[in-house]
């Protein structure tokens, strides 16, 4: 056990010490990971300079031993890193991350470099993936199914270090790489995930229908509708698990703009979400599986604009749940402009706002990378003209058609689209929830990836009731 020095307790009067001793005895609470300031102690004068008061020693034995707390989940200072691990971690709670494996990746990072990021996480990704298919070909269907999960995982969170300014193509690569890896974990689950495509204007769109059993009664189905950057495996730990334990079905899929649909079939990203959920809907209600009564759209990150957009136009839904609530889109990219920036947008002045855009790689390189990614699902290389487009995911116009029960998420320190939930939430016009999630309890960030069992307690007891599930 650590002590200060000896010669600060010969300083100390007998009677001070036992006082201070039944003060610290007598705090009554316990302070979580207490770390012992022993650097003050060595550090603090036995006096007082001239001309300051004198601390009784009493108080000084006190600040030595001070409990203080430190930040159990900052693990990197950089803030998208620390984030995008917290995200991986949280995986952990539905077998698609192991823990320890996790902290040994953290161990190789350095805080702020993205190329050690990608290459711990491929790294991993890659000893995964040997293991799944040497437990396939021993037939160890449990453990091949959670290390291509884990593989998969991995790999999914390593497109988010990819550079796409220096390394354009890198980025579809491993995106696909994790998608087969789902797919070859999906078909190991019980029973095996099924590939679903539906129709789509004159294409189809891919998704995968997840059954409890093989008994083929109808049961409530909840429909995941990802962010724009989301991979299978988010679907699966933000949702799609938690309803398969609780007697769901459950569906996911690519949108326009989104994962397979952007990168191999070549389908931008639209405002005008029903134009998707409506035919997958259509398609859905001709399965038996399907309780047609009880169907719950939940969108999760720009899924909190696109879910509540399709129940304004199509009242079969059931309920509706936005994590987080997001009113208007285009503030996320707007934030990070300048005055004369947005002046230039405001003012219509393409040729110079793109010019100004232009030069973030020179000066910002992470803002650059960051532009790119978000224009990517709308397929355009005109940062005005991606500006103006955003612009166009709003709900204002369309809120008041929204018939559903909603449940609008609101966690603490919300990165992208604070203080959008509870915008939503007030200006909903039927029957509705707020729901907080703190930091207090773990809940706080975007989309809340500290606490998936708490998450999807309270999206599911909500839904639960809402849909008198049983």
């Amino acid at each position: 056990m650590l002590t200060p020095r000896g010669s600060y307790f010969g300083a100390m009067k007998r009677r001070e010490f036992l006082w201070a001793t039944a003060a610290l005895a007598g705090g009554g609470s316990i302070v979580p990971r207490p770390i012992a300031s022993v650097q003050a102690a060595e550090s603090e004068p036995l006096s007082s300079p001239p001309g300051t008061s004198s601390q009784s020693d009493a108080q000084k034995f006190g600040e030595v031993f001070q409990p203080k707390l430190r930040k159990a989940s900052v693990f990197f200072e950089d803030l998208d890193m620390n984030y995008v691990f917290q995200e991986l971690l949280g995986g952990a709670y539905y077998r698609a991350a192991d823990i320890g494996a996790c902290l040994a990746m953290a161990d190789q990072i350095v805080d702020g470099d993205r190329v050690s990021a990608l290459r711990a996480l491929l790294v991993a990704g890659d000893r995964l993936s040997a293991t799944a298919t040497t437990s396939a070909a021993h037939g160890c269907r449990t453990s091949a199914r959670e290390a291509y999960m884990q593989a998969a995982n991995y790999i999914f969170y390593a497109t988010h270090f990819v550079n796409p300014v220096t390394a354009p193509d890198a980025f579809a690569f491993d995106w696909v790489r994790h998608q087969e890896l789902w797919d070859q974990a999906a078909a190991l689950l019980d029973p095996p995930a099924e590939y679903l495509p539906f129709p789509y204007e004159k294409t189809t769109l891919p998704g995968y229908f997840f059954r409890v059993d093989d008994s083929g009664q109808r049961r409530p189905l909840l429909i995941l509708n990802n962010g724009s950057d989301g991979g299978m495996l988010t679907a699966w730990t933000k949702g799609v698990a938690a309803a398969l334990e609780r007697g769901y079905n459950a569906y996911t899929f690519y949108g326009p703009g989104q994962g397979t649909a952007l990168l191999q079939q070549k389908l931008f990203a639209r405002p005008d979400w029903e134009k998707v959920i409506s035919p997958l809907l259509d398609y859905l209600l001709i399965r038996r599986e399907v309780d047609p009564e009880r169907i719950a759209l939940l969108g999760i990150s720009e899924g909190g604009y696109w879910a509540p957009r399709a129940a304004a136009f199509d009242f079969r839904l059931a309920a509706c749940v936005a994590d987080p609530g997001v009113w208007d889109m285009s503030t996320a990219w707007t934030q990070p402009l300048s005055k004369s920036a947005l002046d230039l947008l405001a003012t219509g002045q393409q040729q110079k706002f793109d010019s100004l855009i232009h030069l973030w790689p020179r000066v910002n390189p992470r803002a650059a990378a960051t532009l790119i990614l978000r224009m990517r699902p709308l397929g355009m290389n005109s940062p005005y003209e991606a500006c103006k487009a955003v612009q166009q995911y709003t709900l204002a116009s369309v809120v008041k058609q929204i018939r559903c029960p909603m449940l609008v998420t609101d966690p603490e320190r919300e990165q992208f689209w604070q203080g959008q939930s509870q915008r939503l939430y007030d200006a909903l016009p039927g029957p509705k929830t707020v729901v907080k999630f703190t930091a207090a309890e773990g809940g706080d960030l975007h989309c809340e990836p500290k606490v998936p069992g708490l998450r999807a307690q309270r999206i599911f007891d909500w839904l639960d009731q809402t849909l008198k599930v049983s």
